[in-house]
């Protein structure tokens, strides 16, 4: 019992500290574009923390789940290819986003509903409520799949569920990679000029989109139990 309250205490502290260090970070550089989409802003900012730079990109992956995706983690995946390349690109941000995601879980199970409404807007809550009372990782799964999907948020709805924390890990990361994946390859061909590649990326996640859309029914109406 101890045990785990040492490690709540310091989860509670960990994601202060990082609170601290994005508040501190939006105030002292004024980051206000971060929100904006304002690409090269981000790009800039995190190079000029090099050689750390590469742990300022991973704190604003976890920070962008913390907050909800007030950072959409659409800009911030493109940026980490940008950056870093397709492969290191999207490890980095899958470290970051694994982290925040966990957090963000462990805080929601923690906190319940009070907290989730102060972070989670009231329209994503009353469209995905039927996660606080159960989840399935089929259903999760598929929606960390699709491109855009408000993902920072699930990950505290789902904490209201009665998912094992164990299996949300694995289908939060995994559920991730692949939209990770195009994102990071997206941002290092657009370095690289490589406009045929980037152009395919692209067109493959409108696909996804419109076929996301069309069969948003049928994903809803999986099963959803966890056994």
């Amino acid at each position: 019992m101890n045990n785990r309250r040492n490690i709540f205490i310091i989860i509670v502290v960990f994601v202060i500290l990082i609170l601290i260090l994005g508040i501190k970070l939006f105030i002292t550089y004024k980051l206000y574009d971060l929100v904006a989409y304002n690409t090269e802003k981000i790009i800039n900012f995190i190079n000029s923390f090099h050689p750390y730079d590469d742990f300022v990109f991973i704190a604003i992956q976890i920070i962008q789940v913390l907050l909800a995706g007030a950072i959409p983690a659409e800009i911030s995946g493109f940026v980490g290819g940008y950056l870093y390349g397709p492969i290191v690109g999207t490890i980095y941000s899958t470290i970051g986003l694994s982290i925040g995601s966990w957090l963000a879980f462990i805080l929601s199970r923690r906190f319940g509903l009070p907290l989730v409404k102060k972070v989670v807007s009231q329209a994503i809550l009353e469209k995905y409520d039927n996660f606080m009372t159960e989840s399935g990782p089929l259903v999760s799964f598929t929606l960390f799949l699709i491109p855009g999907f408000p993902k920072a948020a699930l990950c505290y709805i789902i904490g209201l569920s009665r998912m094992n924390v164990w299996i949300f890990i694995v289908v939060s990361t995994f559920g991730r990679l692949f939209g990770t994946i195009l994102l990071s390859l997206s941002g290092s061909s657009l370095r690289a000029m490589r406009i045929v590649m980037l152009s395919i990326i692209l067109t493959t996640i409108v696909i996804i989109y419109l076929l996301a859309y069309l069969y948003r029914k049928r994903l809803m109406k999986m099963p959803k139990k966890v056994k």
